[in-house]
């Protein structure tokens, strides 16, 4: 049976170069974007090139519609679902806590905590032994802001990575007796990414390796969490820092 891979936020970023190496991999890919299609069709475009199978899917991760019509999708074109990288995620404002909107707070959480659950149900119902298939793999993507905290930055954006962090290891012992493994992989400083260019130059000399990382190095990492080579580890939490702990 060939893997099929959902990659939320799968536009850019670390989304972009996960689904490429999925690709590469053997995976049949959903390459989810929630606003950027001509990016998303460009991946699609890329995995093609090499031999691979690709979709673009159109999805708002905030929207529970959005999400069961990614999955109904990705299942009737590329086949049973047996893999999902939960990676779309908002940074929300940038400053202090007190500057905080409850708008900006529940946007936040909507797509970066109650998303990744909505995506995990609907992983979940379809590969689940319990439910009929036939196992898989969920790779969570957080952030080492976590438990860095992110003070006077991003207080909101590492609360919302420590809920991921939590789902992840609940998730995992739920699921491992019903053949789903569920780990998490914490990225540093990634470019391009997130963060804008001021704020790489200005953290990036500042790390034990003295750069950040590169979308490729991270997906190296979730590809590997969704391969049969990591067939015994589950709730586990990867960090890709660049020797930041």
């Amino acid at each position: 049976m060939s893997n099929v891979t959902i990659v939320t936020g799968g536009s850019r970023g670390i989304g972009a170069a996960t689904a490429r190496l999925c690709g590469e991999h053997g995976h049949a890919v959903c390459v989810a974007y929630r606003s950027e299609a001509e990016l998303a069709n460009t991946v699609v475009a890329d995995i093609e090139k090499t031999g691979g199978k690709a979709i673009a899917v159109q999805a708002d991760t905030a929207v529970e519609a959005d999400i069961m019509r990614m999955f109904d999708t990705a299942a009737e074109s590329l086949g049973p679902i047996t893999g999902l990288v939960n990676n779309a995620g908002i940074h929300g404002p940038r400053g202090r806590l007190e500057a905080l909107g409850a708008g900006d707070i529940a946007e936040v959480l909507q797509v970066n905590v109650a998303g990744y659950f909505l995506c995990a149900r609907e992983a979940v119902r379809r590969m689940s032994t319990k439910h009929g298939g036939t196992g898989g793999a969920i790779v969570n993507i957080s952030s080492g802001s976590a438990n860095i905290g992110s003070a006077g930055e991003g207080i909101l954006y590492a609360a919302s990575k420590g809920a991921v962090n939590s789902l992840t290891i609940g998730l995992a012992q739920e699921v491992a007796a019903e053949g789903i493994r569920v780990n998490t992989v914490s990225p540093g400083l990634t470019f391009p990414g997130m963060p804008p260019q001021d704020k790489v130059d200005e953290i990036a000399p500042k790390l034990p390796m003295g750069r950040a990382g590169r979308p490729e190095e991270i997906a190296e990492a979730i590809c590997w969490l969704l391969s049969d080579k990591a067939s015994y580890t589950s709730a586990a939490n990867v960090r890709v820092g660049g020797g930041r702990p």
